[in-house]
C-alpha cells in the first residue's frame, strides 16, 4: 500500500476536468494537510490502472469520465482503497453507496461540506476492520455527512411502488421545442447523458428527464435489459455482442452504428448469447 501509516494517508483524484481536480487537491490540502495526493487521473481507465498500481488509501472519483465511469472504477477496485465520489450529478447516489462509498459530495464542492466528508473519511480509516467498521465505511453511521440535496436524491431514487397498470408503454420526450409521444417498443435504447436521458429510436434521438433507475423499474424487464448503469437496451434491437482485446463486452444494436458497453455487473445476462 502506498501510505506508510494512518497519520499519513494517500489519495488519488480522478476528474476529466483538470481545473476541478486541481481545485479539489487545493481544498483537501487546506482541510487535510496530512493527506498525500499520489496521482491525478484524467479519465476512468487511468484511474483504475493507477489505483491498482499505487493502492492509495482513498480515491476521490468523479462519476462522468471518459473510458470508465467513476462507478465502474469503484466496482473494479480489488484492494483496500476506499472511495469518495465527487460529482455534479445527484442521481447516482444509490449506486454509489452500493459500491460502499464512504461519502458522496456534490459539486460545486463547498468547504464546509468537504470538511464533513474528510471527518467521515478519517473515522472510517481509523476504525478497526470489524463488522462495525464495515458498516461505518458504507455509510451506516448515520446521515450527518450528507447534505440536503443528496438526501433528497436518495429518497427520489428509491424504486417506485409497483402498480397494476403494467409496464410502461410510451414516453413523452422532447426534441428541440417539440414534445413527442414515443411508443416504448420503438425505442432501441435509453442512455443517461448529463442531466437528461436520451431516448434513441431508429430515426431520431429524444430527451426525457426520467433517471435510468426509474425507467428500469417501469419497463418490461423481459424486453428491456439494463446493461450498464447508464444504459437500458431493447432486446428486440440487439444484433449481437462483441468482446474487445481487454475482454470488455459490447452490445451491437441493429440499425445503430455505435456499440453499447456492458458493465461487468450485467455481463452474465449475455452468457447464453
Amino acid at each position: 500500500m502506498t501510505s506508510t501509516s494512518a497519520s499519513r494517508p494517500t489519495a488519488l483524484i480522478a476528474d476529466d476536468e483538470p481545473h476541478l481536480a486541481r481545485a479539489l487537491a487545493a481544498q483537501l490540502a487546506e482541510v487535510w494537510p496530512e493527506l498525500t495526493i499520489v496521482h491525478v487521473a484524467r479519465n476512468g481507465q487511468e484511474a483504475a490502472e493507477q489505483i491498482a498500481a499505487l493502492r492509495p488509501d482513498l480515491a476521490f472519483l468523479d462519476i462522468q469520465m471518459p473510458g470508465l465511469t467513476g462507478l465502474e472504477v469503484a466496482e473494479g477496485i480489488e484492494g483496500a482503497t476506499r472511495v469518495v465520489f465527487v460529482t455534479a450529478y445527484d442521481q447516482y447516489a444509490v449506486q454509489a453507496f452500493e459500491q460502499e462509498a464512504i461519502d458522496y459530495v456534490l459539486k460545486p464542492v463547498e468547504a464546509d461540506r468537504l470538511t464533513r466528508a474528510v471527518d467521515r473519511v478519517r473515522r472510517a480509516l481509523a476504525k478497526t476492520v470489524t463488522a462495525d467498521g464495515a458498516n461505518e465505511a458504507t455509510g451506516a453511521d448515520g446521515d450527518a455527512g450528507l447534505d440536503a440535496r443528496l438526501l433528497a436524491a436518495l429518497q427520489r431514487l428509491q424504486p417506485p411502488v409497483a402498480t397494476t397498470t403494467g409496464p410502461l408503454r410510451w414516453v413523452r420526450a422532447m426534441q428541440g421545442d417539440l414534445t413527442h409521444q414515443i411508443p416504448v417498443d420503438q425505442v432501441m435504447f435509453f442512455r443517461a447523458d448529463d442531466k437528461y436521458t436520451c431516448v434513441q429510436t431508429a430515426t431520431a434521438e429524444y430527451l426525457i428527464r426520467t433517471p435510468i433507475q426509474e425507467l428500469a423499474a417501469q419497463l418490461d424487464g423481459e424486453r428491456f435489459w439494463q446493461v450498464h448503469r447508464s444504459t437500458i437496451v431493447n432486446l428486440d434491437y440487439v444484433a449481437g455482442t462483441r468482446r474487445d482485446d481487454l475482454s470488455r463486452l459490447f452490445v451491437r444494436v441493429r440499425g445503430h452504428a455505435s456499440e453499447l458497453p456492458v458493465s461487468r455487473a450485467y455481463v452474465h445476462l449475455f452468457k447464453a448469447m
